[in-house]
C-alpha cells in the first residue's frame, strides 16, 4: 500500500483501506488528533520535502530541521508531532520511493490549491538548499515533483530563480 491511501481518509469512516497506501496511513496515524482533510495535506507535504531532500541520496541534518521547521509552520503542528511526522516521511520515502513518489504528488496536487502547490516547490527549494548547495539531482528532482502538481513553468522557474546562489549548476 501506499503513502497516498495511508493519508486519504473519509471524514467520517477514518482511512479509506482501499484508496489510502500504507506510507500515508503510518503518518496520518501521528497526524490522528487533525482533522483528515489537514492529516493528509501535511503528510503529502512531509513526503515530498523528504523525497527533494534525498534526491541525492542523504538527507542531512540541516535538511531535517528545516523539514521540521517547515511541517511545524505550515502544518500548524508543536514541535514533537512535527519531528514525528518529517521522520516518518524520511523512511517512508527512504523504504517506499520508487514507487510512492507520484502517487504521493498526485494526491497533494488534488488536494492543495495552486498556491499551496507554490509555497511547497518553494519549501522544496529551501529544504535543498538549507546545506548551501542545491545539487543537480535535488533540482532534478524539485523539477519532477513542480510537473507532477503541474506547476505552470514560468511559477517553477520564479521559485527557482530565488535560489540561483544556491545550485550547485551555477557554481564555479
Amino acid at each position: 500500500m501506499s503513502i497516498i491511501r495511508l493519508i486519504k481518509r473519509n471524514t467520517e469512516k477514518g482511512p479509506d483501506v482501499h484508496t489510502a497506501t500504507e506510507t500515508v496511513r503510518k503518518i496520518a496515524r501521528a497526524l490522528d488528533k487533525l482533522d483528515a482533510m489537514h492529516a493528509k495535506f501535511v503528510a503529502c507535504f512531509a513526503y515530498l520535502l523528504s523525497r527533494a531532500a534525498r534526491a541525492d541520496l542523504e538527507i542531512s541534518g540541516e535538511e531535517t530541521s528545516l523539514m521540521e521547521k517547515i511541517v511545524m509552520d505550515k502544518g500548524g503542528l508543536p514541535e514533537e508531532q512535527a519531528m514525528i511526522v518529517v521522520q516518518m516521511a524520511k523512511t517512508q520515502s527512504l523504504l517506499f520511493g520508487g514507487t510512492e513518489n507520484y502517487l504521493v504528488a498526485r494526491e497533494f496536487r488534488d488536494a492543495a490549491s495552486y498556491r499551496e502547490r507554490l509555497a511547497l516547490v518553494d519549501c522544496l527549494f529551501a529544504v535543498a538548499a538549507s546545506h548551501d548547495s542545491i545539487s543537480t539531482l535535488e533540482d532534478n528532482e524539485i523539477s519532477q515533483i513542480a510537473d507532477e502538481l503541474r506547476v505552470e513553468h514560468g511559477d517553477f522557474i520564479s521559485i527557482r530563480s530565488r535560489y540561483r546562489d544556491h545550485l550547485a549548476v551555477l557554481k564555479k
